[in-house]
């Protein structure tokens, strides 16, 4: 039935002789546009409080129509007139096509006795020029209008939707997706679209059918089984049932901008919050990890064994290189967003943000500085500690070796006194007892030094504290009342031998000159293997280059010692060939000393074994020292390049924060340069932690080729990489200020001339008078009166609102900022309020609800709650509440 598209012809109906064409049309067409116009007509019909049930019959005498006419235009018609003859209907339906004219709608072979006689296709066509005028004609999209208006805006909204591609009024709409999709863009709740399919065209037409009379109040005007069972469903029908869609969906479009526009009130205030409690959660969790930390910190208990000494400091570089780098992060970031939230809640003309008691920056920073003087008292306690097990480890070696050697001298030693063997002796065994008594008595005051050696390393490791002194302090007390005991059989014994000499007269001289001769040989060589076999600690090559000097002079005596060794062997062998020569019966042994030459030669044999050994040991530690030296002077050559580089780097970042050369970007862009080239440098400080390490490893406690230590390097970096954040932080939150308020170039670099011009010191911060002078420099009236002195403080409580007696740049920008730049007023707030309200002066809960995402609906009624009116509707919230709540009492 195209005949009826003014679009085509500007003629509502076609020439008669094409009727007969349009007879042939399909039927089902006729149908549907039957179910369709009358569906739509009862929908205007119903806001009289009438219907009617068939199209063709029922407005033919006119009253109906002209009724339809009024409800759609809201205009009163000619009154009409109520007899029952066709004449009186013909009046009435002339005057509904009267006023159609006088619309602008031009009605072509379209006369009131075919609409009186029932004309089926006279009356569709009638009501679907209504439809074209007061439905259609209206619609404008994008500089489109009526069809093709319509046809846009439903292309426009289904645009994001899958399986939808609406080109025409016809078959686009037969699987039921478009009618879906239209209902789900604007109602999503509606409708679970993602459970549709595009092979079930009947169950996607009911479901937007039934939908759309439930909840738009759009009639069902179509019926899905028609649509699918023809070929091509009727343009017409589609076109009316779409733009009741139409019709419904743009009314809320004034509603969905004020809702908007609370949304965004809403969403600035949430995020604020947040960050509120972004802030206090961080903040809780740094003071937290830090009031743990520092008790560890602090705990000096000592530990008994060198191992568990390398644990714990094995346990504080992994405190240092794992889990302080990110609560130092975290404390930069808890700074930052510091910041930027009090520059946010002033944008909004909000109150400044105060943490918790004990949650301040400063008192962050406050716990900071004690973690890190506990850390640097740890670390030094650690490394004196390490030294002392050291040294205790050394001197309890030493204290056993010489107490094993002592008492394996010692061995016998009281039982070979006790012996009563001069009794029976004859007068040369006497004298042979005498001289080896004599001989034992040099030996005994030979070993006195050790015994004095042993007793003083046992007081200097009680002194020391060493963890194993008691079994140290008893076996020391047994080797001294041994000592005494052996002190004391000696003098017995000689005394019993001095007796006894002067019956025995005879003495076998070589033996004794042997005896005399072998024992401090004997005892100098046990000293030269101690000697050679004491283990030794250098920290440095001229301590080992000392030892290497002794142990060449020891070698140098090694000639004299061999002639000496040589003359013992000679005695011996002197007395062999008397004994063999005299046939002295001297029993085979010397009987004044148990030193046999097979003894010299096995411990001087062994002394010669181990003199290269020590020669290697000194060579291996020296080459120990040489490689220490490389490290300090490979760390030293690194800390004195990093160290004045980072700063110059900080002196830079310095001088970029106050100098005036190009935009805020230029300056942004400028500092993230500086940031990326530091961030960039962040491996030779790696590299220089990694050569730190290898000199703790080696036990390397100072260095000589650079004052700097690794110590002074961390700080320094962190407080690069917390300079750079902190700057680049500043220089965003001014261009946030300067976008917000509207500053200018030119007035930004006029405030930050000004502000560096009274910066005498170069500190990036004025005091009160400085800030005073800058002020009436830039035109501000501020006298030395009273009054002056009140707007004076009045001004330092808003830009140094936590009186710390200085003014940063931001702060200045802010205040300036605030003196020139609109922000939003109350009018703003009323017209959304009046939106939403319409002709009521409050909202109701359903409505705040229905308008607003659910959680800025439900923030926004919890907000609202405590300031609702005593008079205002139950369920509702009035102007006052809506406005107080958003923006609080002061500001409204």
């Amino acid at each position: 039935m195209d005949h009826y598209d003014p679009q085509q012809t500007n003629d509502y109906m076609q020439p008669e002789e094409d009727w007969d064409r349009d007879l042939l049309l399909d039927p089902a067409w006729e149908k549907q546009q039957r179910k369709t116009f009358t569906a739509w007509c009862n929908s205007h019909l119903r806001k009289a409080g009438t219907q009617i049930e068939n199209i063709e019959e029922d407005f033919r005498d006119g009253l109906k129509l002209m009724l339809l006419l009024e409800v759609i235009s809201g205009e009163r018609l000619a009154k009409p007139e109520r007899g029952k003859m066709r004449v009186h209907k013909i009046s009435n339906v002339n005057k509904a096509l009267d006023f159609i004219a006088s619309k602008g709608v031009k009605l072509v072979s379209i006369g009131a006795e075919e609409i009186v006689d029932g004309n089926v296709k006279m009356t569709l066509g009638m009501i679907w020029t209504i439809i074209l005028r007061f439905a259609i004609q209206d619609i404008s999209v994008e500089e489109t209008s009526a069809k093709e208006g319509l046809l846009l805006w439903c292309q426009r909204k289904t645009a994001p939707y899958k399986n939808v591609n609406i080109q025409n009024f016809h078959i686009s709409w037969k699987d039921g997706l478009g009618f879906c999709a239209l209902i789900h863009r604007h109602r999503p709740e509606l409708i679970d679209y993602g459970k549709l399919r595009k092979d079930d065209p009947l169950t996607n037409l009911n479901t937007a059918f039934d939908v759309a009379e439930k909840y738009l109040d759009i009639p069902k005007m179509l019926d899905a089984e028609d649509i699918i069972g023809t070929l091509r469903p009727d343009e017409k029908a589609i076109m009316t049932y779409v733009s009741c869609y139409y019709h419904a969906f743009s009314g809320a479009q004034k509603a969905e901008t004020a809702a908007n526009r609370i949304c965004k009130v809403l969403a600035v205030n949430q995020e604020n919050e947040q960050l509120m409690e972004d802030y206090e959660k961080l903040a809780s969790d740094l003071l937290e990890w830090i009031r743990r930390t520092i008790p560890w910190l602090e705990n000096r208990a000592p530990e008994n064994t060198m191992q568990a000494m390398q644990q714990k400091l094995e346990d504080f570089r992994d405190y240092r290189r794992l889990h302080k780098p990110p609560k130092v992060q975290e404390k930069c970031q808890l700074e930052i967003n510091f910041n930027t939230l009090q520059t946010k809640l002033r944008l909004s003309n909000r109150p400044a943000f105060m943490p918790s008691e004990g949650k301040m920056v400063s008192d962050i920073n406050n716990a900071w500085g004690g973690l890190e003087q506990a850390e640097k008292g740890y670390e030094e306690w650690l490394l004196n500690e390490i030294r002392r097990l050291e040294r205790l480890d050394h001197l309890a070696e030493k204290f056993r070796q010489k107490a094993s050697i002592h008492e394996s001298w010692t061995d016998g030693k009281e039982a070979m006194l006790q012996q009563k063997d001069y009794e029976t002796a004859t007068l040369s065994e006497i004298k042979a007892l005498l001289k080896k008594h004599e001989a034992f008595e040099s030996d005994l005051a030979a070993h006195q030094d050790r015994v004095e050696q042993i007793a003083a390393i046992a007081q200097e490791l009680n002194e020391l504290d060493y963890y194993d002194s008691p079994s140290v302090n008893a076996r020391c007390q047994k080797i001294c009342d041994q000592w005494d005991n052996l002190g004391a059989l000696t003098q017995k014994r000689r005394e019993a031998l001095e007796r006894t000499e002067k019956l025995l007269e005879t003495i076998d001289q070589l033996y004794l000159e042997y005896a005399k001769r072998a024992a401090p040989f004997n005892n100098w060589m046990e000293g030269a293997m101690e000697d050679l076999q004491d283990t030794f600690i250098v920290h440095t090559i001229e301590e080992i280059q000392g030892l290497t000097t002794a142990h060449e002079q020891f070698k140098a005596t090694l000639p004299d010692a061999d002639k000496e060794r040589q003359a013992i062997l000679g005695i011996h062998n002197e007395v062999s060939k008397i004994v063999q020569t005299y046939h002295v019966n001297m029993a085979g042994t010397n009987p004044y000393t148990t030193i046999t030459p097979h003894e010299i030669n096995g411990k001087w044999e062994h002394v010669r074994q181990l003199v290269p050994r020590r020669d290697q040991a000194l060579m291996e530690e020296h080459a120990r020292q040489q490689q220490n030296e490389r490290l300090r002077k490979q760390f030293g050559a690194q800390a004195n390049v990093i160290g004045p580089w980072i700063q110059t780097k900080m002196e830079e970042i310095g001088r970029i924060s106050i100098e005036m050369h190009g935009t805020l970007e230029d300056q942004l862009n400028h500092l993230r340069q500086y940031e990326k080239s530091i961030v960039n440098y962040k491996p030779k400080i790696d590299q220089l932690e990694g050569d730190h390490q290898l000199i703790q490893e080696a036990l390397i406690f100072d260095n000589k080729h650079t004052n700097y230590t690794m110590e002074h390097i961390r700080v320094g970096w962190e407080q690069l990489l917390t300079t750079i954040a902190r700057t680049i932080n500043e220089v965003e939150n001014q261009i946030l200020t300067r976008d917000a308020k509207g500053i200018s170039q030119e007035q930004m670099n006029e405030f930050r001339a000004s502000f560096n011009h009274f910066d005498r010191d170069h500190s990036g911060t004025l005091g009160p008078e400085e800030f005073k002078a800058c002020l009436i420099s830039l035109g501000y009236d501020i006298g030395n009166d009273a009054q002056g002195e009140a707007e004076f403080a009045r001004i330092m409580s808003i830009v140094d609102p936590n009186r710390l007696g200085v003014v940063t740049f931001q702060a200045f920008i802010d205040f300036m900022s605030r003196e020139t730049a609109d922000t939003d007023t109350a009018d703003q707030v009323m017209a959304s309020f009046k939106i939403l309200a319409g002709d009521k002066n409050y909202i109701t809960v359903d409505e705040l609800r229905r308008e607003l995402p659910p959680d800025q609906a439900e923030y926004c009624i919890a907000r609202m709650a405590p300031y609702n009116g005593r008079d205002a509707v139950p369920g509702a919230l009035d102007y006052m509440s809506f406005s107080t709540a958003l923006y609080g009492e002061s500001d409204l």
